[in-house]
């Protein structure tokens, strides 16, 4: 083939003038564009070229396939001369993935040329992507460096964004930028953490059927590689992809007996309360192996598809944390880690996903409302000790507002202040009205201070009731009330995304200071609460004790009906297939109302937009410090206040509720 490429380029040649300016250079680049693609694969070349900046990496100097054994099958399926076109990793945290990703780009920009798309969640994290590993990846590769101008360079091509390269371009984006994921054609695309990616960019569709579209014109010669730490079952992108691919395992020696087999967590045991003591049991002789053998085994490893692919193309990796190489993440910590978890369903939610690699199965089932009724308490209407910001859900019926004042404390403790129903016709202008003057209104704190409600959230509705609700939200101000969406499916990147300007001229342009929109992902705040709902309330001798009440946990006041209650356990977490055969997670509705659930959530929105989750203790010792002086100026008669007329209205307990003096 060479032989003939010479003679065509030597015929080539001759058309040129052999006085012509560049004719050498131009025959160069043309023969080099009709060779095949080169036989190093990419793990080959990382151990060749790659060296590790400390910028980067924990241990730096030449990189070693070696150190992570499994990573060279991925490796290698990323190589030009390997038939996979789509390459999937479900994988724990921490297993040296990203690193493998950086080397294929490494290996493209330096032995196989083209446009290359490298994909984040978001756009400020491909900035940091950028910043913190593609830079120190060039830096410390002489190959690399003389490929790619400096970006203080005149027309360098070398942005933050963009490094430009002979043969081709590596832009990089996040996948909340439609803009950005349809810019190019690519030859190569990396998705990153693609289970922390938004369901629906700008609108567009799924990211990652997006990003992938950008390959169509290459045909075989595309390569596509989607990685990820996976998340809830039923939702993650990363297992569905997996689950379609041939689901390769890698496979080690036991260092007794030799029988091949795939690490499982079940099979890592350890005494009770010594997660010291933790060894792998061998499937086959049952033998302890201590971990110092992982070394060897991990060297010995190899990997082995376990399913039958619908696309022989399609390749799929998982590796679990119990591969981690040794120095990184040992037997012990991760049996420490899974025993701390124990009794929280959040920290063994992240064990599972970042530990194992594995999803997490979410509880669906509603907590019984029976239990919620019977163990409700008597502080209303006062709120309760825990109590330092109160927030509000309103949902929009047509002959009615619905609203409940929930309030917040440390570790997002809440309580059910009051339930109210604003009866009238909401295409009228009383009803709303209503709704205004409780903006206004105080309940009183457990220790005698007033409080406002510092922010409502009120949903939008499904169109009947958005202009009543967009003019509601203009005419009392953005600051205290906030109109939301709800939106379908489990946000992983943010549970609450915005705002967008709802509010526009005859000309089409944003009004400024106008109705801003807040997404609202449900699904989120809906697991979440009835998680906090199952919580067990500490018996009256553990509360004599000193037994706090579990974080999270949820106060409902005796004042709540039967009908409350089982309005707020009203849905269902299923499974469902789409039209494709895929299963999802949905929360399906099992009674005809749920206004509490969906009045929770939207009060619960308005307690994250005020950052209550990233509260430090600071925060709520001021909250607390707060309360005990407001508490103290209410005790003290009028007159003595130091009030004159006119701001006597005006107390300081009313700070609670003000945005601009605490939030």
């Amino acid at each position: 083939m060479s032989d003939a490429i010479s003679k065509n380029s030597a015929k080539s040649a001759s058309s040129f003038d052999e006085g012509f300016d560049g004719r050498a250079e131009i025959i160069t680049a043309w023969s080099r564009g009709l060779a095949p693609d080169p036989a190093l694969t990419v793990s080959a070349w990382a151990d060749r070229y790659r060296f590790l900046s400390s910028r980067a990496s924990s241990e730096a100097g030449r990189y070693r396939t070696d150190r992570t054994p499994y990573m060279r099958g991925v490796m290698d399926a990323l190589s030009p001369g390997s038939s996979a076109r789509r390459i999937v990793f479900m994988k724990a945290a921490q297993v040296g993935a990203t690193e493998a990703g950086n080397n294929w780009i490494g290996y493209c920009i330096h032995q196989a040329p083209g446009p290359f798309l490298g994909v984040q969640p978001t756009t400020d994290l491909a900035k940091r992507l950028s910043q913190q590993r593609i830079e120190p990846l060039i830096d410390e590769s002489p190959e690399l460096r003389a490929l790619i101008l400096p970006s203080r360079s005149r027309d360098s091509g070398n942005t933050v964004l963009a490094k430009k390269f002979a043969g081709g371009q590596l832009v990089l984006t996040g996948a909340n930028s439609a803009v950005g994921l349809r810019s190019m054609p690519a030859r190569y695309v990396f998705l990153d953490e693609v289970d922390a990616y938004e369901g629906d960019v700008d609108g567009e569709g799924d990211p990652v059927a997006l990003a992938i579209a950008r390959t169509r014109t290459f045909g075989h010669r595309a390569k596509v590689f989607l990685v990820s730490t996976p998340t809830i079952k039923g939702l993650s992108r990363i297992e569905r992809e997996f689950e379609a691919s041939d689901q390769r395992r890698f496979f080690v020696p036991c260092p007794h007996c030799g029988m091949l087999q795939w690490l499982k967590f079940e099979r890592l045991k350890w005494t009770s309360g010594e997660p010291a003591s933790a060894a792998y049991h061998c499937e086959g002789c049952d033998q302890p192996i201590a971990e110092h053998h992982k070394t060897a085994m991990l060297s010995a490893g190899e990997w082995r598809a376990t399913a039958t692919p619908a696309d022989p193309h399609c390749v799929g990796f998982h590796i679990s944390g119990l591969y981690s190489p040794v120095g990184w993440l040992g037997w012990a910590d991760i049996a420490r880690e899974w025993e701390a978890a124990q009794g929280d369903d959040a920290a063994l939610k992240a064990a599972k996903n970042t530990l194992l690699g594995e999803t997490w199965q979410e509880r669906g089932e509603a907590p019984d409302w029976q239990r919620l009724y019977e163990r409700r308490e008597d502080f209303a209407p006062l709120v309760p000790g825990c109590g330092l910001i109160l927030t509000a859900g309103a949902d929009v019926q047509h002959d009615r507002i619905e609203v409940d004042i929930w309030a917040w404390g440390r570790r997002l403790t809440s309580a059910l202040v009051e339930h109210i129903v604003l009866e009238g016709d909401t295409s009228r202008e009383e009803v709303w009205g209503k709704l205004t003057a409780l903006l206004g209104q105080t309940w009183r704190h457990e220790n005698g201070a007033r409080m406002r409600i510092a922010r409502l959230a009120i949903d939008s509705g499904d169109g009947r009731n958005t202009a009543a609700v967009y003019g509601w939200v203009r005419r009392v101000g953005v600051g205290q009330a906030l109109a939301i969406k709800g939106v379908d499916g489990f946000d992983r990147s943010t549970p609450v995304d915005g705002p967008t300007y709802v509010d526009v001229n005859e000309h089409g342009r944003t009004i400024r200071r106008g109705v801003k929109l807040w997404k609202v992902s449900v699904a989120v705040f809906k697991s979440e609460t009835y998680r906090f709902l199952r919580l067990d309330r500490p018996t009256d001798e553990e509360l004599a004790a000193g037994t706090p009440f579990p974080d999270g946990f949820v106060h409902l006041p005796k004042s709540v009906t039967a009908e409350w209650v089982k309005q707020l356990v009203a849905e269902q977490l299923v499974t469902v297939r789409d039209r494709r055969g895929f299963s999802k997670l949905e929360w399906r509705q099992m009674r005809e109302r749920n206004e509490a659930l969906d009045c929770r959530v939207y009060a619960r929105a308005a307690a994250w937009l005020l950052g209550i989750d990233r509260f430090d203790d600071a925060k709520f010792e001021a909250l607390e410090e707060g309360l005990r002086v407001a508490a103290e100026d209410e005790a003290r008669p009028v007159d003595q206040r130091g009030l004159t007329p006119t701001t006597a209205p005006v107390r300081r307990s009313d700070w609670l509720g003000r945005r601009d003096k605490w939030f």
